[in-house]
């Protein structure tokens, strides 16, 4: 008979969630990169950041930064004051990496097919590392899952209803090539999500 021994969930250091931020912030802002160097667009809060962007010319760090401040308080009602810190620090240092990224990185070729495709691999690669480490992106995910706790609302399908109105909006603002190939980069990264992020074989927390 084999013997089935309980496992203790190990717990991540502040080096561990350190890097594990950091690493997730630098990957989600060479994702934008990408995707404003391609003209897409993607969901949830980026999604209406970048739209705000390209209709007003103002750079995306600040206004992403800017539409996730009304957040933090519901974060820290529904994931406590850690989840906020570190979300905080994710978002701050997404928004600063993309204002200088782009002086350092150019695309000389880059379809928008493999792009979009790269685009969600490279992004769900980051959300992963912000889930384990106990941070998000803040924005959308936080309020759907606080309107989930007040009137069971589903919490997908907030996120879901938000990201057909981005993708609404941005068929105002692009083309409807660019639309569809913005669309498949949401795929792939929610697919990448979705086949990764399982809490009952990740346990380090």
């Amino acid at each position: 008979m084999t013997e089935i021994i309980a496992e203790t969930p190990a717990r991540h250091s502040a080096l561990d969630d350190a890097q594990g931020i950091a690493y997730g912030a630098l990957m989600a802002a060479f994702g934008v990169v990408m995707l404003t160097h391609l003209g897409l667009v993607t969901g949830q809060t980026a999604g209406l950041a970048i739209l705000i962007s390209y209709a007003t010319g103002w750079a995306f760090g600040p206004v992403f930064f800017v539409i996730n401040l009304p957040f933090y308080w519901l974060g820290y009602k529904r994931l406590g004051l850690a989840f906020v810190i570190k979300t905080l620090a994710a978002v701050s240092l997404l928004s600063g990496l993309t204002m200088v990224l782009p002086r350092y990185v150019s695309f000389e070729t880059l379809h928008p097919a493999l792009g979009a495709v790269l685009i969600g691999v490279i992004s769900g690669s980051a959300l992963l590392a912000l889930f384990r480490h106990g941070a998000s992106l803040g924005g959308v995910g936080i309020v759907a899952l606080y309107l989930q706790d007040k009137t069971g609302f589903r919490a997908g399908l907030t996120q879901l209803l938000f990201d057909a109105c981005v993708f609404g909006v941005a068929l105002l603002l692009r083309d409807g090539q660019t639309v569809a190939w913005s669309f498949l980069g949401a795929v792939v990264l929610n697919l990448v999500i979705t086949m990764n992020h399982r809490r009952d074989r990740y346990i380090a927390t």
